[in-house]
């Protein structure tokens, strides 16, 4: 078996070419070690290896591993870049560093509520159901720019846009409509790019990518 430490510099000597070709500084891409699933004994060797932006896929999941975690680790970023449900948003407000899936007005209100509450801002990007699948979370394209005024409105800290392209597609499209998105609307933060096209997105305007098995193995 690899160990984490040599998958962390597997990954992260892909980022860095990707970026040589792209022209970009490799400080302009975040990488979130997408840890869903995965429990504290296998994030401690990729914490052991340096990582420390790390991305859960649920607020519970992340309420029972996390905790524990940041007392040796007090330095950690943590990103949730699944769903929310509203009722879940002051949980994920007093856990999380940075939220990637506001996709809905209901969803502005409950942050802003518990933002305020907790006197605390954090980051958010807005998902952008980008292949207009309906299964996906998300919000549609056309009803971006009034989620964004809304979320404004609210003074809400908004980083940036992401999305997840549908599967067994080619994903540089909807990276590249995503990429302009963001431009269009002023945004600097593009979340998007997995373990099998992280590559592409750097090359396409990414700044947050989302990888997971590249960093923790297929699971058994």
């Amino acid at each position: 078996m690899e160990s984490a430490a040599h998958r962390l510099a597997q990954v992260e000597s892909r980022i860095l070419h990707a970026c040589g070709i792209a022209g970009r500084p490799r400080r302009d891409v975040e990488l979130i070690a997408v840890s869903k699933t995965h429990d504290a004994p296998e994030i401690l060797p990729l914490l052991e290896a340096g990582q420390r932006v790390f991305g859960e896929n649920r607020v519970q999941e992340a309420q029972g591993k996390w905790p524990q975690l940041r007392e040796s680790f007090p330095d950690v970023a943590l990103h949730l870049v699944g769903q929310l449900q509203s009722n879940k948003a002051e949980e994920a407000v007093a856990l999380f560093d940075a939220i990637h899936s506001l996709d809905r007005p209901s969803l502005v209100k409950a942050l802003a509520k518990a933002m305020d509450k907790a006197g605390r801002r954090v980051p958010l990007f807005v998902q952008v159901n980008i292949g207009a699948e309906e299964q996906k979370g998300g919000c549609a394209i056309a009803e971006l720019p009034a989620l964004l005024d809304q979320a404004r409105a609210a003074d809400l800290p908004l980083a940036g846009l992401m999305c997840v392209p549908p599967l067994d597609v080619e994903p540089a499209p909807f990276f590249a409509l995503l990429d302009k998105l963001a431009g269009d609307h002023g945004l600097a933060g593009r979340s998007m790019g997995m373990s099998g096209d992280y590559e592409t997105a750097i090359m396409l305007g990414a700044t947050h990518v989302r990888v997971g098995t590249a960093l923790f193995g297929d699971r058994g």
